[in-house]
């Protein structure tokens, strides 16, 4: 890769995981499902009208739109309110690699390596240390809404492997036209019309920040970039930079909140990290795939 094409993928990781302590200040202001609502909303107007329909199937649209937006960052908003810190949601998100390889393998018969399931284990050693972690930053019910967000977002993935489509800015802007509406449903489910008048009564310039952040660096130009990246790169040389995303997230957590990094959290950020590491670079780098069997 061209040095400023690796200072990008870098600049993105970082954006992106930075993100995760960002939510948390605009939670501190506004309900999870609000937030994720006017992110949605943002990313889709004015964008749908300069931006052309994408060329795939309605459903593939709407069933990325309300994946994506309500079950990945509905729920990791969700989470993060519920006591899972930042740096720990980052860390976790990163499992949707593992869970991404599973679908893959079950749903599109694709091979997997004998690495993808020694790096499966080691990460989920180190989701499974993430809940002895007693500081204070890791709820379980947190957590597991997080792991479920994680599973969406693999479900995402596929969602867009079974697309087809070329233009994936236009079907990032177009899909989020599906996110806003089940997202403030929820939001009116939960805390009924208290979720809207706290919410225009917090914002203030933090608030507005947090938002416009989420909408432009971390969604539409993020992916943007990173997406540019994979069409001029082979896979194996831009998917490892992920594994920066939980490491920027980390420390954005520990320089805005003060997260502490005792030995049970370091241990299982290295495990989770590893983990990914192995299945993602493993892959790549063996050529002694073992074929999932199709079923019977």
């Amino acid at each position: 890769m061209r040095a400023r094409h690796v200072l990008l993928a870098v600049a993105v990781t970082a954006v992106w995981g930075l993100n995760f302590s960002v939510i948390k200040l605009g939670l501190a202001r506004i309900d999870p499902f609000v937030l994720a609502g006017i992110r949605f909303t943002l990313c889709a107007l004015p964008a749908v009208l300069l931006v052309g329909k994408p060329d795939v199937a309605w459903r593939y649209t709407a069933g990325y739109g309300l994946v994506f937006g309500v079950g990945l960052w509905g729920l990791v908003n969700l989470g993060i309110a519920a006591g899972v810190s930042p740096g720990i949601a980052s860390l976790v998100l990163q499992t949707s690699v593992l869970f991404t390889m599973a679908l893959g393998a079950v749903v599109l018969r694709e091979a997997v390596t004998r690495y993808t399931y020694v790096g499966a284990t080691v990460a989920f050693t180190g989701l499974a240390c993430v809940t002895f972690v007693s500081d204070g930053s890791v709820g379980l019910a947190g957590l597991g809404l997080v792991v479920t967000g994680a599973a969406a977002w693999s479900v995402a993935n596929l969602i867009v492997k079974k697309s087809g489509g070329s233009n994936m800015l236009a079907f990032l802007v177009w899909s989020s036209l599906f996110s806003p509406v089940p997202l403030f449903a929820l939001a009116y489910l939960s805390h009924g019309w208290a979720a809207y008048t706290e919410a225009w009564h917090n914002l203030d310039v933090t608030a507005v920040a947090a938002v416009l952040f989420q909408v432009y660096p971390v969604t539409i130009l993020g992916y943007w970039a990173w997406n540019r990246l994979l069409r001029r790169y082979p896979l194996a040389q831009v998917a490892p930079f992920s594994l920066l995303v939980p490491v920027f997230g980390l420390s954005g957590s520990v320089l805005l909140f003060h997260e502490r990094l005792p030995f049970m959290k370091l241990v299982a950020m290295t495990l989770i990290v590893a983990g990914l590491a192995i299945g993602q670079l493993g892959q790549q780098r063996h050529a002694t795939p073992v074929r999932t069997q199709e079923a019977s």
